[in-house]
């Protein structure tokens, strides 16, 4: 991922909150001869290994799991907020014109080598775990054992479990860094002005700790 130095994000935690906050990842690895994309939503378990271990499950239908993991890292993409900045929202603009459409956003890269599980136990674990986190929110949360206990089991025959200790973290924050400050004001307030929850995800990103990436 191309990351210019005013861009890069570092802080693990901050990288961390968008994996959590944006789970489904999109999941590249090399095949035997092609490239393999999955979205799968994972877990983030912050305490296994330097920067993490993502956790999640892919239908055992799916040729992902077959072929052995390749010597090359795969990467899961996490994209956080995101939205079109039209030059109309520069000072700059009416000062001089030199001004051009841009796409902000956040994202996370993720890179390391899977390896898959096909243990019941664990599988069970998985998705009780997987369902309580998504579940929480919800005025009456399902849960796993909500469902009769043979289906729940045929259910588990159908997944592998996916684990991926991640070698490296990637974080880029594409929030007008560059654009003078009267610039970035101009940003904030025509995302806000947009009223729709993307916009706003991306007006928090904009002015929480900028100064500090």
């Amino acid at each position: 991922m191309y990351t210019p130095t005013p861009n890069e994000e570092t802080r693990l935690e901050v990288m961390h909150a968008l994996v959590r906050a944006h789970p489904l990842g999109t999941w590249t690895l090399l095949g035997e001869d092609d490239l393999l994309t999955n979205h799968v939503p994972f877990l983030l378990d912050a305490e296994r290994g330097p920067f993490g271990t993502l956790v999640g499950h892919v239908a055992r239908a799916n040729p992902v799991w077959r072929s052995p993991p390749s010597a090359v890292r795969s990467v899961v993409s996490f994209q956080g907020p995101h939205a079109y900045v039209t030059p109309s929202w520069y000072a700059s603009k009416r000062e001089h014109g030199k001004t051009v459409p841009t796409w902000n956003y956040a994202v996370v890269h993720a890179r390391g080598v899977p390896t898959f599980i096909e243990d019941r136990a664990w599988l069970l674990a998985h998705v009780s775990s997987l369902t309580d986190v998504h579940e929480a929110t919800e005025a009456a949360p399902w849960a796993v054992t909500d469902a009769p206990a043979e289906y729940t089991e045929r259910m588990l025959g159908a997944i592998v479990g996916v684990e991926i200790p991640i070698e490296r973290l990637l974080g880029k924050w594409k929030t007008s860094q560059n654009r003078p400050n009267a610039d970035k004001a101009g940003v904030v307030a025509g995302l806000r002005g947009r009223g729709d929850a993307a916009s706003a995800a991306l007006v928090a990103e904009h002015t929480s700790t900028a100064s500090d990436r």
